[in-house]
Order: C-alpha cells, then sequence, then structure tokens
C-alpha cells in the first residue's frame, strides 16, 4: 500500500452563519488535501504529520481526522499548547478573507515533538507532502531542522512533494519567504505552484516563467496551477498545457487548489497519466468551490466526483 503524509497545520475555522451565530469546522490546506485524496483514492493509506493540544478542541480535531480515515500515528500531541483558528468571510464572487489566531498554536512546536523512530518508518513507498504555510510559522531553529528531516526523507527514497502556497502576513518578510521557498524547490520531486503565489512571492506572472524558475532552483515534476484558466506540466522538460472548465457556480474558493493537489497527487500514485490526473484533480477543485467551507460535504462530494472515479 502507498503512503502519503501530509505535514502541516489544521485550524478551528470559523463562519458566520447569521449576524449572531457562528459556524466551526477543522480545515487547513495539508489537511484539506489529505481528505480529499482519501475520498477518492480509499487504498492508499493518507495520514497527517501535525500537533494538537490536549484539551477538548484538539480532542474533537483528532475525533475528525479519524472519522475521515486518516492516519493519526504522526499526529503528536503538545502538553499546554491548542490548535490555531481562524474567521473566513467571502464576498459575492467567492472569494474568501481571514483573521487568523494562530501566534502560539501547537503545530509551531511540531518539530520539538516529532518522533525520529517514526521517521524512520517513512521508506520509498512513502511520500512526504508539505506546503509553505508550515514553513511560515516555524520558528528558524524549527525550520533548520525540518530541512534536516527532509534531505534525511530524500536520501531514503521518500518522494518529496511541495505547494509553495504562499501566505505574506504569515511570514517576517519577504526576503525569508524566497529563501525558504528556495529550498523546498531545490528539495522536491514534484511540486504545485500557483501563478498568484509566484506573482506576489517573486513577481513572475507567467506560467511559463514559473516552470522556468521551478526548474532553475532544481524541482523535478512541475504542474502549474493558473486558477480557473488552465494548468501547465512540465515533465523531464516537456511542457504540456491542459484546459480546464470554469464552475458556473462559485460559493467559495477557499480550498480549491488543495482539493486539486490532494486528487491529482492520488489519481498519479494511482497510475493514472497526466491528462486525466489533471482532469481529476480540476474536477474536485470545481465540485469543491461550489460548496462553503473548505470540506465540501462527503455526500454532494461523490455524487460529483462519480463518474471520474468510476474506474477505480
Amino acid at each position: 500500500m502507498k503512503n502519503v503524509f501530509f505535514l502541516g497545520e489544521c485550524m478551528l475555522e470559523l463562519r458566520q452563519l447569521t449576524p449572531n451565530s457562528m459556524g466551526q469546522s477543522f480545515a487547513g490546506d495539508v489537511y484539506n488535501s489529505a481528505v480529499y485524496m482519501k475520498r477518492c483514492f480509499d487504498g492508499i493509506n493518507v495520514g497527517l504529520i501535525t500537533a494538537v493540544g490536549q484539551d477538548a478542541l484538539s480532542d474533537k480535531m483528532l475525533a475528525t481526522f479519524n472519522e475521515a480515515a486518516l492516519d493519526t500515528d504522526w499526529v503528536f500531541r503538545h502538553p499546554d499548547k491548542t490548535v490555531g483558528a481562524y474567521l473566513i468571510e467571502t464576498d459575492k464572487s467567492g472569494e474568501r478573507s481571514f483573521v487568523y489566531w494562530r501566534s502560539d498554536s501547537a503545530a509551531k512546536q511540531m518539530m520539538s515533538l516529532i518522533d525520529e523512530s517514526a521517521l524512520t518508518q517513512l521508506s520509498s513507498e512513502s511520500t512526504l507532502f508539505f506546503s509553505g504555510i508550515p514553513l511560515a510559522i516555524f520558528s528558524p531553529e524549527a525550520r533548520s531542522a525540518f530541512w534536516q528531516t527532509v534531505a534525511r526523507l530524500k536520501n531514503k527514497g521518500v518522494s518529496i512533494v511541495f505547494d509553495p502556497n504562499y501566505r505574506s502576513q504569515l511570514w517576517e518578510n519577504i526576503e525569508t519567504a524566497r529563501a525558504e521557498t528556495d529550498i523546498a524547490l531545490s528539495l522536491s520531486d514534484i511540486v504545485l505552484p500557483g501563478v498568484d503565489d509566484f506573482s506576489a512571492l517573486y513577481d513572475i506572472h507567467a506560467a511559463t516563467d514559473v516552470i522556468e524558475y521551478c526548474q532553475q532552483q532544481g524541482a523535478g515534476e512541475i504542474i502549474v496551477k493558473n486558477g480557473p484558466n488552465s494548468v501547465l506540466t512540465c515533465v523531464k522538460g516537456y511542457i504540456e498545457a491542459h484546459s480546464i472548465i470554469p464552475a458556473e457556480k462559485v460559493i467559495d474558493t477557499t480550498s480549491a487548489g488543495d482539493a486539486f493537489n490532494g486528487v491529482w497527487l492520488g489519481a498519479r500514485l494511482s497510475g493514472h497519466d497526466m491528462s486525466h490526473a489533471v482532469a481529476m484533480g480540476a474536477h474536485a477543485a470545481k465540485t469543491v468551490i461550489q460548496f462553503p467551507g473548505a470540506i465540501a460535504p462527503e455526500d454532494g462530494f461523490a455524487d460529483a466526483m462519480r463518474e471520474m472515479l468510476a474506474d477505480e
């Protein structure tokens, strides 16, 4: 069985339901990707590497992971920290804005809690997926420990997958963000950048230029997400454009890229060719943006993906 481990932060998601009430759920970029991968590819062991607290809210988050059939062997528990939270608001076009409370979350302390003996169990049959979010919230010391861990795993044959997912407000400055992202690109077998992220981080605005930059840094397979326009892929120097049919109805774009990442990667690991994997990932993204919140209802998501998954 293939093993994919998503390393990062899951948070409490708050959303206004009425002027006087809030709905709550759990979400986070790598967690969202893990959920959508597991929903589509049950034959893959999908796990999380993260940290939560010892409190009741952390218990609920851990229970949610288990309900989603995710491997929680690498979910560590901090003795006195808890999970971060964010409030999400969307405008009439479905674009979102966030307010965060995560300055002292357990996930920021993840590297001090990771059991090295557990990580030794990751082998050449394993894939490690991480994004720019943990890089941004880690301390400089934690980043150093993280890069040492990634390098060791890569040397063991673990496949490294990275989504830059640049969030400027999380970084101390753009120079540090660029330097850390460059390290990630150099260590990654697969990168999944978005043109929007590269525009903000590197002032690079064309998908072909994103590919060129990633190649210069040493990245392997490159899949560039360009919003509703297209996906550009580069494998062994061969660049291919994949057209995307935009959704007619957009409710909430929160986890479109996350859904794409999880389903695309699951499809590739399950033996699908690039074109079909992109089509599956794009259909997953198109589906989730028609529901509010990061995690679409399981039944609605399954109904929308049924034809795409008919041969699974």
